[in-house]
């Protein structure tokens, strides 16, 4: 059976365009090959969102995008399947779950995942491997999301990167919201399975925490050159 592997990021470090790359080649270096899907979902398939995947990805790969408006492609399962990599882009996650349940690409994407294609993502796309995420899918004020399952506990992404994301995840955690992990834009939290394999980082000084109600724990992360 193929590795099952996931890397959520925190928050991409935009602007940085060596920082992006060293997480694109991280990725890559995962996967069994050089076929990148991106899944828009998340921004409602954002025109520009999407000429950015291309233009960013642009001589890594074979390209592709899984677009859902205004209707799924015909082959959506041979399209997710016959991805090595499938990147998930940010937004709304309540949106994009609701989509994809409607639609069966949770299934798809299950599917994928147990078949050995590196699913990954950053913000929307960190939180929705998780039973659980931290998001503003409903405003600004933030709340917790029931999210996919895939792994275990909760998520929190852009933990440096808004004020608000570490004092609100504290206060879910001790209202009885699944304990979990949060990471800092930039950084990637590596699973194989279930397990957390390696933390990685683009940002000197980012880190992810482990995040329990006996506290938070900063968590070993390699930064990548």
């Amino acid at each position: 059976m193929a590795d099952r592997q996931i890397v959520a990021i925190g928050g991409w470090p935009w602007g940085e365009d060596a920082a992006v790359r060293a997480l694109q080649g991280f990725v890559l270096g995962l996967a069994r090959g050089t076929r990148v899907g991106f899944v828009p979902t998340a921004g409602g398939d954002d025109p520009s969102a999407i000429v950015e995947f291309y233009e960013r990805w642009r001589g890594l790969g074979e390209l592709t995008h899984l677009g859902f408006f205004p209707w799924p492609a015909d082959d959506l399962r041979g399209l997710a399947l016959g991805q090595d990599v499938l990147v998930v882009g940010g937004g709304n996650t309540a949106n994009m779950l609701a989509i994809w349940r409607v639609h069966g690409i949770d299934e798809l994407l299950r599917e994928a995942w147990e078949n050995g294609v590196v699913l990954w993502g950053a913000s929307a796309g960190m939180i929705c491997w998780f039973e659980a995420g931290v998001t503003d899918s409903f405003g600004p004020e933030l709340d917790g999301l029931d999210c996919l399952g895939f792994l275990p506990g909760s998520a929190c992404p852009h933990y440096d990167g808004e004020e608000r994301r570490r004092p609100r995840y504290r206060e879910l955690i001790d209202g009885g919201f699944p304990e979990g992990v949060a990471a800092d834009d930039g950084v990637g939290i590596h699973y194989v399975g279930t397990k957390i394999a390696e933390l990685v980082t683009c940002r000197p000084g980012a880190a992810a925490y482990r995040v329990t109600r006996d506290g938070e724990e900063k968590l070993e992360t390699r930064e990548l050159g």
